[in-house]
């Protein structure tokens, strides 16, 4: 994954797992592995598990442990009203800015195969 693409990962990745927890309640490598299943093959587990622990202390999850087959309990993570209303915002600040680097981007002289080669760079 090149730089440029890290950064803006840096700057979503709260969103998208906000947005994985409004679909169902998870623990941090269900969390991972479902990342994974949607395209974020990169993410590493600690890169989630440190995300959690921010949302945690954000007070945006509800937290539950839950016993496991193997090992310790997990720590399953739900969205709560205050992380559901964070991620409204978040849904809203997307759209705003998805749109405006779209009408950007229609309105520049860069093909598709141009920023395929400068991906490959970063």
């Amino acid at each position: 994954m090149g730089k440029q693409m890290t950064e803006m990962l840096k700057g979503t990745l709260e969103g998208i797992v906000l947005a994985l927890l409004a679909e169902q309640p998870a623990y941090g490598y269900e969390i991972t592995t479902r990342l994974r299943d949607h395209g974020f093959t990169e993410i590493a587990e600690g890169t989630i598990y440190a995300l959690l622990v921010r949302v945690e202390q954000k007070k945006l999850v509800d937290v539950e442990k839950v016993p496991s087959e193997k090992g310790p309990p997990r720590k399953v993570y739900s969205l709560n009203p205050a992380g559901m209303q964070e991620l409204e915002e978040f849904w809203k600040t997307w759209t705003f800015l998805a749109g405006r680097i779209e009408r950007l981007s229609t309105n520049t002289n860069i093909t598709d195969s141009d920023n395929t080669d400068s991906n490959k760079e970063n």
